[in-house]
């Protein structure tokens, strides 16, 4: 081999760093037009690699959707419809399919996965166990777990970030609230970052000791202890999500008076939809609707998210020291959007573009994509196709994990080897635990108290258990303002895409303990005969002819 040849030599993909924002829209980034927000390190992702501009969460909060991301599946197939929903251990996650692969799933920050606890006692598993403490993590290796909300009344008295702050002299019982989650006002009081009028001043904390800096030290520090050691790493931010309190200079970096109008209409508060009144009328929609916390929180929110670009630079710039930017796989994405007012709503739990669709940026520094750097794919593409493109990226195969996997790899387009074969995308909500839920007179059974989107490219149907079924022609309507569901002309199109729904809910994979291809051998002809089941055979000479796989 000459000098030559060895620098043409590829470094083979080892790693991935798999980065969550929690609640970042995916309009709230430079690359993909915001008007002023800047976010150049999450931008140069996008330069190196795909942006997936039609990406979608299949549940539309935050247990639910991370549930889909973990395990490739459906919320409908792994059954955690909501946050703290128990994940049943007999789901496989990412942490599962990779440890087949000699690669660990290692997380840092966020997952909101609430354990099978009635599961473990019923099947006697020690609570200390490793085993448990795999399906307990979701199946990762907890470099540092952290689900970023502690209130008072829920702290835990060993978390690692509290002791954090108090070693940097931020003292108390709980300084995540008191420090890292409070300003002090006008006034010169402490107030807390629960409460919205909080949100324009700086948290008491400065932005080296903020969560978003803690986790990215976390990470980087794991890199460095981690070595030519193979890994996935999770990089799971606490951040945009609320509450909306941001370390100077960050609170203070946009004004109230450049941020964009509401997506809404006056029409859309006559909605005789009782789901989307109610939302409408909650306390957080009714919140989050005015135009003074609009004004106060989404500067807030946005100065959060360009903190969160600042400190990847941190770890991007941490990875080219140590040689990882040749060798990992990166994907950068959120678990769901945030309403922040558009269509009379705050928060999320509902199925609008604004909460459903998601940024996601994926980079393959291999020289097979190559030819796809810097561009923006319009295929439609789900929450779930991250963990096969993962195992296919490592050097997996994903045939055989069909009965789990319920989404597409998308290696091949990131290779540019065409297009994918998916012409709709779904994401499923329940609402059913929100408070709201009691006042929507209709839904008298909580577990009927669930919507299911199908989106395809021109359309959007909701399947709503509770009020009618929505329809949204998105060629006309983009902002999703006007329900088209009694229109006369479109009734083929709204049968059409209910038979499609229909089809996509018997087709779901509960048979998770066969794979295809022991179906497969069982029903290959002779195969019965050969294991001594000889049923329905005249004699020896049918018998023979059985076995030879000659059914009629």
């Amino acid at each position: 081999m000459t000098p030559n040849d060895q620098e043409t030599v590829e470094t083979p993909l080892r790693n991935v760093l798999f980065i969550m924002c929690d609640q970042l829209r995916w309009d709230a980034l430079g690359c993909v037009g915001h008007p002023f927000l800047e976010t150049p390190n999450i931008d140069a992702l996008a330069d190196r690699g795909v942006r997936f501009d039609r990406a979608f969460v299949n549940g539309a909060v935050c247990g639910s959707s991370r549930m889909s991301y973990y395990t490739g599946r459906y919320v409908v197939s792994h059954g955690a419809r909501w946050n703290q929903v128990p994940l049943e251990v007999t789901q496989k996650t990412m942490g599962d399919h990779l440890r087949d692969l000699g690669v660990p799933a290692v997380l840092v920050g966020k997952t909101h996965m609430r354990a099978d606890e009635e599961a473990r006692s019923r099947l006697a598993i020690p609570a200390n166990s490793p085993e448990w403490l795999f399906l307990s993590e979701c199946g990762f290796e907890p470099e540092e777990h952290d689900d970023g909300l502690h209130p008072d009344e829920r702290v835990r008295p060993d978390l690692p970030y509290n002791d954090f702050l108090r070693s940097n002299g931020f003292l108390g019982d709980n300084p995540w609230h008191t420090a890292a989650n409070s300003v002090v006002d006008g006034d010169g009081e402490l107030c807390s970052g629960w409460l919205l009028r909080s949100a324009p001043f700086p948290a008491v904390v400065p932005d080296e000791f903020s969560e978003t800096a803690y986790m990215t030290d976390r990470a980087i520090d794991f890199m460095k202890k981690a070595g030519d050691d193979r890994w996935c790493l999770h990089l799971s931010y606490i951040k945009p999500h609320w509450p909306y309190v941001a370390s100077a200079p960050y609170n203070s970096l946009y004004s109230r008076e450049e941020m964009p109008q509401p997506n809404r209409t006056d029409a859309e508060l006559e909605t005789s939809h009782p789901v989307i009144s109610a939302l409408q009328k909650s306390r957080i929609g009714k919140a989050m609707s005015r135009t003074a916390t609009r004004e106060l929180v989404l500067p807030t929110y946005l100065g959060l998210v360009k903190q969160i670009d600042d400190h990847l630079g941190r770890l991007f710039a941490e990875m080219d020291r140590l040689g990882r930017m040749s060798d990992t796989l990166i994907v950068f994405t959120s678990d769901h959007g945030e309403y922040m007012g558009d269509h009379w709503m705050g928060e999320k739990d509902w199925i609008n573009e604004e909460v459903v669709r998601v940024p996601m940026i994926v980079v393959d520094p291999r020289s097979q994509a190559d030819g796809t750097r810097g561009t923006a794919s319009h295929e439609l593409v789900e929450a779930i196709d991250l963990v096969p493109t993962f195992v296919e990226a490592l050097g997996g195969e994903n045939e055989t994990r069909k009965q789990w996997l319920e989404g597409e790899s998308l290696v091949p387009l990131l290779h540019g080897k065409g297009g994918s074969e998916r012409s709709f995308v779904v994401c499923e909500a329940d609402w059913g635990f929100l408070e709201m839920s009691h006042y929507v007179t209709e839904a008298n059974e909580p577990r009927k108290r669930r919507a299911t989107m199908l989106r395809t490219d021109k359309y959007k149907y909701v399947l709503s258990e509770v009020g009618p079924n929505l329809l949204y022609d998105l060629d006309e309507d983009p902002a999703e303002q006007t329900d088209r569901i009694a229109d006369p002309t479109l009734q083929p199109v709204v049968a059409e895409l209910h038979e499609q729904l229909f089809d996509w809910f018997r087709h779901r994979r509960h048979d998770t303990t066969v794979t295809d291809q022991m179906i497969g051998a069982t029903s290959e002809p002779g195969s019965t005969a050969k294991r001594g089941i000889s049923i329905g055979y005249w004699d020896e000479e049918e018998l023979a002819a059985g076995k030879r796989g000659e059914l009629y």
